[in-house]
């Protein structure tokens, strides 16, 4: 296992300290209420209840949450990935593309399988100091296993070695 990543996880993982995280670092998903159902190294799950904080006027959960939960479920991999790292490696959402495929309600599940692909592209970042952009998706899902959204977040990366 990567050690920037165990090292990550371990905070990450603490209910107290990814509260503290969200609330400094994404105040947003502090208040729509994301939370970490599982992470490792290739796999996550962001998972977020439907209710009336995160909701639109159609009685389903507001889209621009179901995208920042998609997000999340893809960028714990980076900053994982680089977390205390030397070189320090610089990342971006440059791409989003969504689908919905059914209205969000109930408790959602937002699944990434992409971990390891993020981790060769920024070893590759870092290894030929070349910007890279790779394609992570999530799929959310609702307590039924029915998808309800589809998520390709582009990713760019950097190094920032001298």
């Amino acid at each position: 296992m990567n050690p920037h990543f165990s090292a990550f996880k371990k905070i990450i993982t603490s209910p107290i300290r990814f509260a503290f995280f969200k609330l400094v670092k994404l105040p947003a998903a502090f208040i729509a209420g994301l939370k970490i159902g599982y992470i490792d190294e290739a796999k996550t799950v962001i998972l977020v209840k439907h209710g009336w904080i995160n909701q639109n006027p159609f009685n389903s959960m507001y889209f621009a949450v179901q995208a920042m939960a998609a997000e999340m479920s893809t960028g714990l991999f980076p900053v994982g990935q680089t977390y205390q790292r030397k070189p320090t490696v610089s990342m971006l959402v440059v791409g989003l593309e969504a689908k919905f495929v059914k209205k969000a309600t109930g408790l959602i599940a937002f699944t990434c399988n992409d971990g390891l692909m993020v981790a060769n592209a920024i070893e590759e970042a870092i290894a030929t100091n070349q910007g890279r952009t790779i394609v992570c998706k999530s799929i959310g899902t609702n307590s039924q296993g029915e998808t309800v959204a589809e998520f390709l977040i582009t990713w760019s990366f950097k190094s920032k070695s001298s």
